[in-house]
């Protein structure tokens, strides 16, 4: 579905929004980016909650976790957010360190989307946590069929409601600290690697992070991406891609890299995507190297959407777990 584009600042802080009649919607928002980027720290840190549930334990083991979202958007379905708890399989649990992985599946996925490979993960001694991104699934309000709301071409809506989901990461990071885990990595993949790097650049907790596709800018996948034409459509004569860029300063990568130097980092990306276009992939590898960024790099001889599919996903779930399991033993 085509969305209007919309400034989006209702979904700015009231001080912050206040302009003079003259000032353009642009200009306004354009203001509030550059506080935000001043101090990153505030922007992405959560307020503090011990308002965990854990409900009991199904017949395979895994439980489900439910905490209040850290932002509080108009849609009460998804200020609440929902955790898979997937333990380590008993038989390959460390001994003396207990590792964790949290779990950022890709746009637009379902309830049990990255479960196989949260499994995966718990089969090599990887408790691992999928967290439901906002927006999605049970956090979807009645009038989505898709999370559109997440990325869309209401500009201020996309970067509050992706601070969201790193604001919701952050707490379900600390609530696997509080019950003792001592080596916390993160996966994502595809708006979830994106949404995963942001939170390894203000969480101090997380030792490690697996990337599973890669772009230095947010606004480019979106202007360029195959997947997100519809996004395009509606930005079409409004907004300019370096105007873009700019405003979608606060999610982009790219302003983060040197904040990563003592993590440890597998990036990803597949040889033929059309949905994160290869040229960014390969310009954000570029910049970890340029800036001495430690990291290991796979290439996948598929697409994007085919990285699901046998026998990609069988090669990418391999290389994922094997670096989580290495670097969280480290």
């Amino acid at each position: 579905m085509v969305r209007p584009f919309e400034w989006g600042l209702d979904w700015v802080p009231t001080a912050s929004a206040a302009s003079d009649s003259a000032e353009a919607p642009s200009a306004a928002l354009g203001r509030w980016v550059s506080e935000v980027m001043t101090d990153t720290d505030a922007f992405y840190a959560p307020s503090p909650t011990s308002d965990y549930v854990l409900e009991p334990a199904q017949a395979n083991g895994e439980r489900l976790l439910v905490f209040p979202s850290a932002f509080t958007t108009p849609h009460p379905e998804n200020n609440v957010v929902y955790c898979r708890y997937v333990p380590a399989s008993p038989t390959r649990r460390a001994r003396r360190h207990r590792p964790a992985v949290l779990v950022l599946p890709q746009w637009n996925s379902d309830e049990g989307g990255h479960l196989g490979l949260s499994r995966l993960l718990a089969t090599n001694g990887l408790t691992a946590l999928r967290l439901s991104l906002p927006y999605h699934d049970r956090r979807m309000p009645p009038e989505l069929h898709r999370a559109d709301y997440i990325v869309s071409a209401n500009i201020a809506r996309t970067l509050q409601v992706c601070r969201q989901a790193v604001l919701d990461a952050r707490r379900a990071i600390a609530w696997l600290h509080a019950r003792g885990f001592d080596r916390i990595g993160i996966l994502g993949s595809s708006l979830g690697s994106c949404l995963a790097l942001l939170t390894t650049a203000h969480e101090p907790l997380i030792r490690a992070q697996a990337l599973n596709h890669i772009s230095p800018y947010f606004a480019d996948v979106v202007w360029r991406g195959l997947s997100t034409e519809h996004v395009r459509a509606g930005l079409n004569g409004h907004i300019e891609l370096d105007l873009l860029r700019t405003l979608w300063a606060p999610i982009s990568p790219r302003w983060y890299l040197k904040r990563l130097r003592d993590r440890t980092t597998l990036l990803v990306y597949a040889r033929y995507d059309l949905t994160f276009p290869v040229d960014l992939s390969e310009d954000l590898v570029r910049e970890f190297r340029d800036l001495e960024v430690p990291h290991e790099l796979t290439v996948l001889r598929c697409g994007h959407y085919s990285t699901g599919k046998a026998p990609f996903k069988f090669v990418d779930g391999f290389v994922l777990t094997q670096f989580l399991r290495r670097a969280l033993a480290a």
